[in-house]
């Protein structure tokens, strides 16, 4: 069933919009004079883009011109004119794309698994469930997961359906304001639900929406990254169609300010981070991701880049964007600073003298370097780098995590340099981290004895399958905008041409197993609708590279780079 377009150029109350910082702001620490600066959304009418450019940024994308890519990829997201084109549709299902290239036979059928997936609600589509498997139990696969739903979301707002994004952020919000205890124990008021289902009372002919806050998910953990998705998806939305109006309904506006509420509390942290529970975000299983993890530090950067662009600046507003700005200026610099790893650091680390106790020590965390994984010696390449899994006393998680450093990428927490040096530590290890089947949640997979001990035996865990080394589709579309962002979309064709080869045929897989990504996952939910959404996004991307604006944070050419001491991506 498909949606009803809604044309939103002509609404009468659509406004275009413009990022109210640069990254160079942010990198210089020069926020403060945001707070005097008027809310941005009230900005007229500019031709747009993609109107006026869009066959340069095409071919300028192709392999021919891969050398001036990054070139492009910065005009592009530096040029003063550019906003989105609100009434656009992308031409991913038509006959012959602006690009020339006749579309994938897969695309017809990924859309149509797409609309299949579609939850009503009272004659509304709101989301869509988690996959449509029919021949696995349910379990809570029957659901509208928050996180899953992003990937979805963008696909309509790609292909000009905004209606859908719309209902879900409305209905999202609406269940936010519910009371949410787990036991005796009242869960914060900004907790956004993990997922929701919609229930139908044949009897009394009706419908009502049942959310689940993580009391009835493995380990019971709450959410952490759906709020941050919540405020990325409306960031989008907005970014995509023009119209302000949604996120700047009193609703939305107290809807972001309890969830910044929760992460911008003050209590005993020593360090800007957020300080989180196994299980709290993609990885929900006991993986030892407890601490500071990347994937929600990156989350944490992003969602408080794209607030501060869609909060008003009245009284309540300002309040929460002084908060914002001294927070990105310090977890920034921690970020780049702590988490990153090159080369270069990873001989300094190699090198660390512990017990240092004073302000002027080096090895800050106490990190002990025969605590150093070997097989992190190998996996780094001379020219390449990456934010860790986590860091926190004594303890570095070197893992290499897929989607934090490909938000990191998106948000420009890592600097034009770092996010280079990310690519191409992919393209040196394209063997480990795509395989046959891209891409690795995270790499390496965590066996044997330490297995063990870190997921407690957990029998879905087990290595290289699910989140243990797992390959997953879904991460095409971060690695997508990523590779446009830095001008590398040679390396997503090659990762879309490798899951051209199987998706359709494997019918949709949740996740890959093996050290290659050879096998359909012993427990992979079939029809696994991120999966399908996560490529009709990376096609898309590819085809009119101009929708990254609504996923993607601009940087600044003339930023100067926080970390000074590690430049092994000049060596």
């Amino acid at each position: 069933m498909s949606i009803p377009n809604s044309d939103m150029s002509q609404n009468g109350n659509i406004r275009h919009v413009d990022s109210l910082c640069s990254v160079a702001e942010i990198e210089e620490i020069d926020f403060s004079k945001l707070l005097d600066r008027p809310s941005l959304l009230n900005m007229e009418r500019k031709r747009s883009f993609d109107e006026r450019s869009l066959s340069e940024l095409s071919v300028a994308l192709s392999p021919r011109h891969s050398s001036r890519n990054a070139d492009i990829s910065s005009r592009f997201f530096d040029h003063p004119e550019y906003v989105f084109s609100p009434s656009r549709r992308s031409l991913i299902g038509t006959p012959r794309s602006l690009t020339g290239f006749e579309p994938h036979p897969m695309v017809a059928e990924a859309w149509e698994t797409l609309r299949r997936s579609l939850v009503f609600f009272r004659g509304q589509p709101v989301g869509t469930i988690a996959a449509t498997d029919t021949s696995e139990e349910k379990l809570n696969y029957d659901q509208v997961f928050v996180r899953d739903f992003v990937p979805s979301g963008l696909a309509f707002l790609m292909n000009g359906e905004p209606e859908i994004v719309k209902n879900f952020i409305l209905k999202t919000l609406r269940l936010q304001s519910w009371e949410k205890k787990i036991d005796r124990f009242q869960l914060g008021e900004g907790v956004m639900p993990a997922s929701f289902k919609v229930l139908h009372d044949p009897v009394r002919n009706s419908e009502t929406l049942i959310a689940d806050f993580g009391e009835s998910a493995i380990g019971r953990v709450a959410p952490v990254d759906s709020g941050f998705w919540w405020i990325i998806l409306l960031r989008a939305y907005t970014k995509s169609t023009g119209d302000s109006s949604l996120a700047e309904l009193p609703e939305c506006q107290k809807g972001m300010r309890l969830i910044l509420s929760l992460c911008l509390s003050e209590g005993f942290d020593t360090f800007p981070t957020l300080l989180c529970a196994d299980g709290c975000c993609m990885i929900d299983r006991r993986m030892g991701v407890y601490g500071y993890p990347i994937e929600i530090q990156a989350l944490f950067f992003m969602a408080l880049r794209c607030a501060l662009l869609l909060l008003k600046h009245d009284d309540e507003g300002k309040e929460f964007v002084e908060r914002i700005v001294k927070r990105l200026h310090a977890l920034s610099y921690h970020m780049r600073s702590y988490f990153w790893l090159d080369f270069k650091q990873l001989n300094d680390i190699y090198r660390y003298k512990t017990e240092e106790y004073s302000h002027t020590a080096v090895n800050k965390f106490n990190v002990i370097p025969d605590s150093l994984p070997e097989w992190v010696f190998d996996f780094m390449p001379t020219r390449g780098g990456y934010f860790i899994g986590n860091i926190s006393p004594a303890r570095m998680d070197f893992r290499w995590f897929c989607l934090g450093n490909c938000i990191a990428i998106l948000s420009s927490l890592a600097t034009p340099e770092q996010s280079m040096a990310i690519m191409d530590l992919i393209e040196s290890r394209w063997e480990e981290l795509a395989g046959e089947m891209p891409l690795k949640v995270c790499y390496p997979a965590i066996e044997s004895h330490e297995w063990r001990i870190v997921t407690g035996c957990d029998p879905k865990n087990t290595r290289w399958s699910y989140h243990n080394g797992g390959s997953w589709p879904v991460l095409l579309w971060l690695l997508t905008a990523a590779c446009i962002k830095t001008g590398r979309p040679q390396i997503a064709r090659r990762a879309i041409e490798l899951a051209e080869s199987r998706l359709l045929k494997d019918n949709w897989p949740e996740y890959y197993d093996g050290k290659l990504g050879r096998y359909v996952g012993k427990q992979a939910r079939k029809f696994q609708t991120w999966s399908v959404a996560g490529y009709l996004v990376a096609k898309m991307l590819l085809e009119d590279p101009s929708h990254l604006g609504m996923i993607a944070l601009e940087e600044d050419k003339q930023m100067k780079p926080a970390m000074k001491r590690s430049n092994s991506w000049t060596c």
